[in-house]
């Protein structure tokens, strides 16, 4: 890895063991399964899904988070909340709620703006997670009023289902949970889990 003035850094030490997981067992605020209902499985999973990237990111600064740590690569923790607030909004927000709005982080043509403007700034963190945390609200509240996961919205002009849009979310933050195991290895040495 190398630093911002281009000289190589060495690479921290990886830490396998619960000790140095993000959290012991007895101390992890995710559920491990036993949900009964298909809303109750995959709203349970995404929450999953949320707690995990927050681990993942504690205990950061906000250089640390802001840390583009596999180049070449623009993506780094930082980034991937903000990402994550994007992808919340449009899916609840626009898709499923039917009220577009400007995309989070995304400025003029930079589609990619959510990673190349995530900068080492406590301001710039601070919003980063109040505006994910004001979507995940937005999302929690909109699938609690809904009657049943059939409900429909629209994404590129088709009908798509909120158990769809569960799923997907479901899925994103996975793949995105993978990426942020790596960032933080390449950061800290902490694994993930």
């Amino acid at each position: 890895m190398t630093d911002p003035a281009g000289n190589e850094q060495p690479l921290p030490e990886r830490k396998p063991g619960w000790g140095d997981r993000f959290v012991g067992p007895e101390g992890d605020p995710r559920a491990e399964g036993g949900f009964e209902g298909e809303r109750s499985t995959l709203v349970g999973y995404l929450r999953n899904q949320r707690l995990t990237l927050e681990l993942k990111c504690a205990g950061l600064d906000a250089e640390a988070l802001a840390r583009r740590s596999v180049p070449p690569s623009n993506m780094s923790l930082l980034g991937l909340v903000r990402h994550l607030a994007g992808v919340e909004q449009y899916w609840f927000r626009e898709a499923l709620a039917g009220r577009p709005e400007p995309r989070h982080y995304r400025a003029g043509d930079n589609p990619d703006a959510d990673f190349d403007e995530a900068v080492a700034d406590p301001e710039a963190v601070a919003d980063a997670w109040r505006t994910w945390r004001a979507e995940v609200d937005f999302a929690e509240r909109f699938v609690a009023a809904a009657p049943d996961l059939a409900v429909t919205g629209h994404h590129d002009g088709e009908p798509i289902a909120l158990r769809e849009v569960l799923v997907h979310l479901i899925e994103e933050y996975a793949r995105h949970n993978g990426h942020a195991d790596f960032l933080r290895e390449r950061l800290d040495g902490r694994i993930g889990q």
